[in-house]
């Protein structure tokens, strides 16, 4: 039987397509994690929602265009929620995605209803998301 707990108050999770969500009471900031920024190569471009649009979990969140190739962010959040807010920042320094993942270079605020459950197949914490990445074959 699994076991489902809430997110605490102000929790970072990960995700296996390579997001991290911050979740402070029903609002979740969302970007892409270090491995991803790596794999994509260097920023040039992003492209956001606009605010007020509501997503629905894994409707596309943004694009994110590199030297490399272009990939979409999905909505990691099941039941969606609206967009609050962008890095407005990346508009003009894209480049901050590379330098600040997990930090600076967030990309999209959302709202969500209801609770948000790390049930440990869908969200993972930071510990369990490294040892995925350096885990050969998956």
């Amino acid at each position: 039987m699994r076991t489902y707990r809430p997110f605490s108050s102000s929790t970072t999770v990960f995700t296996k397509s390579h997001e991290w969500i911050k979740v402070e009471g029903s609002s979740a900031t969302v970007g892409i994690t270090n491995y991803a920024q790596d794999q994509l190569g260097e920023i040039v471009y992003v492209d956001f929602p606009p605010v007020g649009t509501k997503l629905k979990g894994g409707d596309t969140m943004c694009t994110l265009e590199s030297v490399k190739a272009v990939g979409e962010v999905y909505c990691p959040l099941p039941k969606g929620g609206e967009v609050v807010e962008v890095n407005a920042a990346l508009e003009d320094t894209p480049s901050q995605v590379n330098e600040a993942a997990e930090g600076d270079g967030w990309l999209v605020k959302l709202n969500f209803e209801g609770l948000i459950n790390a049930d440990g197949e869908k969200y993972l914490t930071a510990e369990q998301y490294n040892e995925k990445m350096v885990t050969p074959g998956e």
